[in-house]
Protein backbone atom coordinates (compact mmCIF):
# COMPACT_ATOMS: atom_id res chain seq x y z
CA UNK A 1 0.00 0.00 0.00
CA UNK A 2 1.13 3.39 -1.08
CA UNK A 3 0.46 6.32 1.88
CA UNK A 4 2.75 9.04 -0.13
CA UNK A 5 4.04 9.98 -3.44
CA UNK A 6 7.80 10.14 -3.24
CA UNK A 7 9.41 12.83 -5.13
CA UNK A 8 12.36 11.28 -7.08
CA UNK A 9 16.01 13.15 -6.67
CA UNK A 10 18.69 12.62 -9.13
CA UNK A 11 22.35 12.01 -8.06
CA UNK A 12 24.56 15.08 -8.13
CA UNK A 13 27.31 15.59 -9.86
CA UNK A 14 29.04 16.49 -6.29
CA UNK A 15 28.03 16.38 -2.87
CA UNK A 16 29.04 18.97 0.23
CA UNK A 17 31.72 17.65 2.66
CA UNK A 18 32.54 18.58 6.13
CA UNK A 19 35.25 21.26 5.64
CA UNK A 20 32.79 23.27 2.82
CA UNK A 21 31.60 26.97 3.45
CA UNK A 22 27.83 26.87 3.06
CA UNK A 23 26.09 30.31 2.23
CA UNK A 24 22.07 30.02 2.53
CA UNK A 25 20.33 33.32 1.03
CA UNK A 26 16.89 33.15 0.46
CA UNK A 27 13.28 32.74 2.07
CA UNK A 28 12.53 31.60 5.66
CA UNK A 29 12.94 28.25 4.47
CA UNK A 30 16.62 28.62 3.77
CA UNK A 31 16.62 29.51 7.74
CA UNK A 32 14.81 26.40 8.60
CA UNK A 33 18.00 24.18 6.40
CA UNK A 34 20.69 26.59 8.03
CA UNK A 35 19.44 25.77 11.71
CA UNK A 36 19.77 22.20 10.98
CA UNK A 37 23.16 22.35 9.62
CA UNK A 38 24.40 24.53 12.01
CA UNK A 39 23.51 21.85 14.65
CA UNK A 40 25.50 19.93 13.18
CA UNK A 41 28.43 22.23 12.80
CA UNK A 42 28.96 23.03 9.29
CA UNK A 43 30.35 26.70 8.59
CA UNK A 44 27.20 28.42 7.62
CA UNK A 45 26.32 31.62 7.04
CA UNK A 46 22.54 32.33 6.25
CA UNK A 47 20.88 35.67 5.23
CA UNK A 48 23.30 37.83 7.08
CA UNK A 49 21.26 41.02 5.80
CA UNK A 50 17.73 39.12 7.08
CA UNK A 51 15.26 37.08 5.02
CA UNK A 52 14.95 37.61 1.34
CA UNK A 53 12.28 36.06 -1.07
CA UNK A 54 12.55 37.49 -4.45
CA UNK A 55 15.33 36.34 -7.24
CA UNK A 56 16.39 40.06 -7.47
CA UNK A 57 17.09 40.99 -3.80
CA UNK A 58 18.98 37.68 -3.65
CA UNK A 59 21.28 38.61 -6.42
CA UNK A 60 21.92 41.73 -5.11
CA UNK A 61 23.75 39.77 -2.27
CA UNK A 62 25.93 37.73 -4.60
CA UNK A 63 29.08 39.42 -3.41
CA UNK A 64 28.85 37.22 -0.38
CA UNK A 65 29.17 34.23 -2.98
CA UNK A 66 33.31 34.90 -2.62
CA UNK A 67 33.70 32.90 0.52
CA UNK A 68 31.62 30.66 0.11
CA UNK A 69 31.99 26.71 -1.15
CA UNK A 70 28.47 26.13 -1.73
CA UNK A 71 25.49 28.20 -2.22
CA UNK A 72 22.29 27.21 -1.50
CA UNK A 73 19.56 29.89 -2.64
CA UNK A 74 15.59 29.50 -2.16
CA UNK A 75 13.76 31.89 -4.23
CA UNK A 76 10.09 32.69 -2.31
CA UNK A 77 8.09 34.98 -4.98
CA UNK A 78 8.22 36.14 -8.33
CA UNK A 79 6.59 39.40 -6.82
CA UNK A 80 8.79 42.78 -6.61
CA UNK A 81 8.80 46.01 -5.71
CA UNK A 82 10.03 48.45 -7.53
CA UNK A 83 11.37 51.92 -5.59
CA UNK A 84 9.87 54.79 -7.54
CA UNK A 85 11.88 57.34 -5.37
CA UNK A 86 15.43 56.02 -6.41
CA UNK A 87 17.05 57.02 -9.28
CA UNK A 88 15.26 56.11 -12.76
CA UNK A 89 17.34 53.88 -14.18
CA UNK A 90 16.61 51.83 -17.64
CA UNK A 91 16.76 48.75 -15.91
CA UNK A 92 13.23 48.29 -13.79
CA UNK A 93 15.12 45.63 -11.61
CA UNK A 94 17.56 47.90 -10.36
CA UNK A 95 15.61 49.53 -7.87
CA UNK A 96 14.06 46.64 -6.91
CA UNK A 97 13.98 46.24 -3.11
CA UNK A 98 14.26 43.45 -0.23
CA UNK A 99 11.18 45.01 1.53
CA UNK A 100 9.20 48.20 1.83
CA UNK A 101 9.99 49.40 5.13
CA UNK A 102 6.85 50.28 5.75
CA UNK A 103 6.53 53.06 3.83
CA UNK A 104 3.44 54.28 1.43
CA UNK A 105 2.28 51.84 -0.98
CA UNK A 106 2.57 54.99 -3.77
CA UNK A 107 6.13 55.16 -3.91
CA UNK A 108 6.83 51.81 -5.06
CA UNK A 109 5.39 49.99 -8.24
CA UNK A 110 4.57 45.81 -7.42
CA UNK A 111 5.55 44.19 -11.00
CA UNK A 112 5.80 40.24 -11.33
CA UNK A 113 9.50 39.06 -12.86
CA UNK A 114 9.30 36.79 -15.90
CA UNK A 115 11.27 33.70 -16.24
CA UNK A 116 13.36 35.32 -18.82
CA UNK A 117 14.08 38.41 -16.22
CA UNK A 118 15.12 35.45 -13.80
CA UNK A 119 17.40 33.31 -16.22
CA UNK A 120 19.17 36.56 -17.71
CA UNK A 121 19.70 37.91 -14.10
CA UNK A 122 21.29 35.12 -12.72
CA UNK A 123 22.79 33.74 -16.00
CA UNK A 124 25.74 36.04 -15.85
CA UNK A 125 26.23 35.63 -12.10
CA UNK A 126 26.67 31.45 -12.25
CA UNK A 127 29.34 32.29 -14.91
CA UNK A 128 30.97 34.50 -12.50
CA UNK A 129 31.35 32.06 -9.55
CA UNK A 130 32.22 29.36 -12.12
CA UNK A 131 34.43 27.63 -9.07
CA UNK A 132 31.16 27.44 -6.84
CA UNK A 133 28.16 24.50 -6.45
CA UNK A 134 24.77 26.11 -6.41
CA UNK A 135 21.96 24.83 -4.99
CA UNK A 136 18.26 26.37 -5.89
CA UNK A 137 15.44 25.59 -4.13
CA UNK A 138 11.85 27.01 -4.79
CA UNK A 139 9.98 27.42 -1.55
CA UNK A 140 7.07 25.67 -0.62
CA UNK A 141 5.77 28.45 1.73
CA UNK A 142 2.38 29.73 -0.28
CA UNK A 143 2.57 33.44 -0.48
CA UNK A 144 -1.19 33.94 0.24
CA UNK A 145 -1.17 37.89 0.46
CA UNK A 146 -0.60 38.09 -3.42
CA UNK A 147 -3.73 35.59 -3.85
CA UNK A 148 -3.56 32.15 -4.26
CA UNK A 149 -4.04 31.88 -7.55
CA UNK A 150 -1.17 34.83 -8.30
CA UNK A 151 1.50 32.74 -5.81
CA UNK A 152 0.59 29.45 -8.00
CA UNK A 153 1.95 31.79 -10.96
CA UNK A 154 4.65 33.09 -9.51
CA UNK A 155 5.96 29.44 -8.48
CA UNK A 156 5.77 28.47 -11.60
CA UNK A 157 7.95 31.23 -12.88
CA UNK A 158 10.19 30.32 -10.60
CA UNK A 159 10.33 26.83 -11.36
CA UNK A 160 10.56 27.30 -15.02
CA UNK A 161 13.86 29.76 -14.57
CA UNK A 162 15.05 27.68 -12.17
CA UNK A 163 15.03 25.20 -14.67
CA UNK A 164 16.86 26.77 -17.17
CA UNK A 165 19.21 27.39 -15.31
CA UNK A 166 20.37 24.71 -13.92
CA UNK A 167 20.17 22.85 -17.40
CA UNK A 168 22.72 25.10 -19.04
CA UNK A 169 25.48 24.41 -15.73
CA UNK A 170 24.08 20.97 -15.14
CA UNK A 171 27.83 19.82 -13.39
CA UNK A 172 27.54 22.36 -10.58
CA UNK A 173 24.13 23.91 -10.71
CA UNK A 174 21.35 21.33 -8.92
CA UNK A 175 17.59 21.90 -8.37
CA UNK A 176 16.21 20.02 -4.81
CA UNK A 177 12.55 19.75 -5.06
CA UNK A 178 11.94 20.42 -1.32
CA UNK A 179 8.50 22.33 -2.99
CA UNK A 180 7.48 19.01 -4.60
CA UNK A 181 8.56 17.29 -1.70
CA UNK A 182 6.24 19.56 0.90
CA UNK A 183 3.67 19.95 -2.14
CA UNK A 184 3.15 15.80 -2.67
CA UNK A 185 5.12 13.70 -0.46
CA UNK A 186 3.82 15.67 2.89
CA UNK A 187 0.68 16.98 1.46
CA UNK A 188 -1.30 16.57 4.68
CA UNK A 189 -2.38 19.61 6.75
CA UNK A 190 -0.61 17.60 9.76
CA UNK A 191 2.75 18.39 8.73
CA UNK A 192 1.49 22.65 8.33
CA UNK A 193 1.90 25.03 11.41
CA UNK A 194 -1.11 26.78 12.71
CA UNK A 195 -1.20 29.18 9.92
CA UNK A 196 -1.39 26.33 7.05
CA UNK A 197 1.19 27.96 5.43
CA UNK A 198 4.09 27.59 7.17
CA UNK A 199 5.88 23.48 7.54
CA UNK A 200 6.09 22.00 11.16
CA UNK A 201 9.32 21.02 12.38
CA UNK A 202 8.72 17.33 11.58
CA UNK A 203 7.92 18.17 8.25
CA UNK A 204 11.19 20.40 7.93
CA UNK A 205 13.12 17.66 9.49
CA UNK A 206 11.91 15.57 6.67
CA UNK A 207 12.90 17.83 3.55
CA UNK A 208 16.29 18.09 5.52
CA UNK A 209 16.50 14.27 5.44
CA UNK A 210 15.94 14.38 1.82
CA UNK A 211 18.71 16.79 1.45
CA UNK A 212 21.22 15.18 3.62
CA UNK A 213 20.54 11.74 2.12
CA UNK A 214 21.12 13.99 -1.49
CA UNK A 215 24.23 15.87 -0.63
CA UNK A 216 25.25 14.64 2.19
CA UNK A 217 25.66 11.09 1.71
CA UNK A 218 29.29 10.43 1.92
CA UNK A 219 30.78 8.17 4.95
CA UNK A 220 32.95 10.81 6.29
CA UNK A 221 30.31 13.53 6.13
CA UNK A 222 27.82 10.76 7.73
CA UNK A 223 30.37 10.48 10.70
CA UNK A 224 30.71 14.01 11.06
CA UNK A 225 27.07 14.92 11.18
CA UNK A 226 26.40 11.84 13.26
CA UNK A 227 29.23 12.86 15.83
CA UNK A 228 28.67 16.84 16.02
CA UNK A 229 24.97 16.59 16.60
CA UNK A 230 25.60 14.15 19.30
CA UNK A 231 27.47 16.92 20.75
CA UNK A 232 24.40 19.39 19.71
CA UNK A 233 22.01 17.90 21.73
CA UNK A 234 24.13 17.55 24.89
CA UNK A 235 25.07 21.05 24.98
CA UNK A 236 20.95 21.58 25.05
CA UNK A 237 20.52 19.38 28.05
CA UNK A 238 19.25 21.62 30.91
CA UNK A 239 19.75 20.35 34.33
CA UNK A 240 17.02 19.13 36.94
CA UNK A 241 19.17 20.39 39.78
CA UNK A 242 22.08 22.29 38.31
CA UNK A 243 25.43 21.97 41.52
CA UNK A 244 24.61 18.15 41.73
CA UNK A 245 27.39 15.40 41.76
CA UNK A 246 25.22 14.56 38.70
CA UNK A 247 25.68 17.52 36.90
CA UNK A 248 29.31 18.39 37.87
CA UNK A 249 29.76 14.07 36.37
CA UNK A 250 27.79 15.20 33.24
CA UNK A 251 29.52 18.81 32.23
CA UNK A 252 32.90 17.36 33.10
CA UNK A 253 31.73 14.47 30.30
CA UNK A 254 30.66 17.18 28.00
CA UNK A 255 33.79 19.32 28.12
CA UNK A 256 35.89 15.59 27.47
CA UNK A 257 33.46 15.04 24.36
CA UNK A 258 34.04 18.26 23.04
CA UNK A 259 37.45 17.81 23.21
CA UNK A 260 37.32 14.44 21.90
CA UNK A 261 35.83 15.89 18.87
CA UNK A 262 37.60 19.43 17.75
CA UNK A 263 40.47 16.97 18.23
CA UNK A 264 38.84 15.25 15.55
CA UNK A 265 37.03 17.51 13.45
CA UNK A 266 40.16 20.72 14.31
CA UNK A 267 38.09 23.32 12.02
CA UNK A 268 34.92 23.23 14.37
CA UNK A 269 36.98 24.30 17.80
CA UNK A 270 35.88 27.79 17.40
CA UNK A 271 32.04 27.17 17.48
CA UNK A 272 32.24 24.78 19.77
CA UNK A 273 34.46 26.90 21.92
CA UNK A 274 31.48 29.29 21.87
CA UNK A 275 28.85 27.20 22.02
CA UNK A 276 30.42 25.82 25.41
CA UNK A 277 30.48 29.56 26.39
CA UNK A 278 26.78 30.43 26.07
CA UNK A 279 25.73 27.50 27.77
CA UNK A 280 28.19 27.92 30.29
CA UNK A 281 26.16 31.72 30.58
CA UNK A 282 22.72 29.91 30.30
CA UNK A 283 23.29 27.85 33.32
CA UNK A 284 24.79 31.02 34.92
CA UNK A 285 21.14 32.57 34.87
CA UNK A 286 19.12 29.49 36.06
Amino acid sequence: MKLLTPVDIPVPAWSIGPKDRLLLLGSCFSDNMAKRLQARFFTVTANPTGTLYNPVSIAHHSALFAEADVILLTFGTAWVYEDLLLQPSNNPLDNIVDNCQKRPAREFRRLRLSVDDIVNLWKPILQQYIDKCFVFTVSPIRHIKDGLHENTLSKAILLQAVEKLTLNHADRVFYFPAFEIMLDELRDYRFYAADMLHPTDTAADYIFERFADTFLNEAETRAFMDDMYALHQELQHRPLHPGSCEHQAFEAHLIEHAQQLTARYPWTADAVRQQLENRKLSLIAI
